[in-house]
């Protein structure tokens, strides 16, 4: 069985208790997931099976939508309400004109610091296992990507909305980040994730409805579940080339148009799917192989 699930994770379970009943499920231990979401999050989470498992960072490098609810005036040591109570305050006080500024300040790039309590490594060890000793490390800021925030809805202390951001964008400490800026702090208390890559939460199946009988009509095939990166067809001469990974630099390989530095789904003039592939100044290669 190769191909990817676009699962719908329920409350409570932790993305490797998902990839637990899918192996279960499908019948197999080549099962992979393509970005944690925490226990008390809810949403998409495409599991990746078999041959379908060599894609997984491809689905991951991808940007993701969700909604999240925050309240303002509390601090605890997850950044959400998982964790232990640190500070509360009073932001009453606060304007819905300076809440929404404070909000929309961070759309765009910037410079954030994730939260002790993940599973980003230093020095070999995950945070999440030196925060439970109670150890606090300083940690980089990781440039990402605000791309949207909408649908926003201030009832101080709540506030809900939508975001739509790059990979690597931990919504806990946007939630936190905002919270800073308006000298109150603030904890995320709710998060759904209704979209990654091509994988939408109106498609998913809960995975408490997946059985071996109705597996097999809910698996994306690799070739659907890499279509957020476009189509190129390679003129028969160069496809062995390709396939066995020699960097073809003759600009006359594909009559598509070719960006440098783009990853491309490529297919043979035959409509058979090869793989992923990118194109430097020094021509184009094949930098993931998927031949069925």
């Amino acid at each position: 069985m190769n191909g990817v699930l676009n699962i719908f994770k329920p409350k409570g379970m932790s993305s490797f208790d998902a990839v637990r009943v899918v192996k279960n499920v499908a019948g197999t231990g080549k099962v992979g997931h393509t970005g944690t979401l925490d226990p008390e999050a809810t949403g998409v989470l495409p599991i990746c099976i078999g041959r379908a498992t060599k894609i997984i960072d491809y689905i991951m490098d991808s940007e993701k939508v969700y909604e999240v609810t925050l309240k303002l005036g509390i601090r605890t040591t997850t950044y959400d309400l998982e964790g232990e109570v640190l500070e509360e305050i009073d932001p009453s006080h606060l304007t819905e004109e300076e809440i929404l500024n404070s909000i929309n300040s961070f759309k765009g790039e910037y410079s954030q610091i994730p939260p002790m309590y993940s599973a980003l490594k230093q020095n070999g060890v995950r945070l999440y296992e030196l925060a439970r000793k109670g150890i606090e490390v300083e940690r980089k800021g990781r440039l990402i990507n605000i791309h949207n925030l909408e649908d926003i809805k201030i009832n101080n202390p709540y506030i809900s909305m939508k975001v739509t951001c790059s990979k690597g964008t931990y919504i806990r400490s946007l939630c936190y980040d905002i919270g800073e800026k308006l000298g109150v702090f603030a904890t995320m208390m709710q998060l759904n994730r209704v979209k990654t890559s091509v994988f939408s939460q109106e498609k998913s199946i809960n995975i408490n409805e997946l059985t071996k009988e109705n597996i097999n009509d809910y698996i994306l095939s690799m070739e659907e579940a890499l279509e957020k990166y476009d189509k190129i067809v390679v003129n028969k001469k160069y496809v062995k080339l390709l396939v066995n990974g020699v960097r073809v630099a003759d600009g006359r390989f594909t009559k598509d148009k070719v960006i440098n530095n783009k990853l491309y789904r490529v297919y043979d003039d035959e409509n058979n799917f090869i793989g992923l592939g990118e194109r430097n100044d020094a021509g184009f290669k094949i930098e993931k192989l998927l031949i069925t």
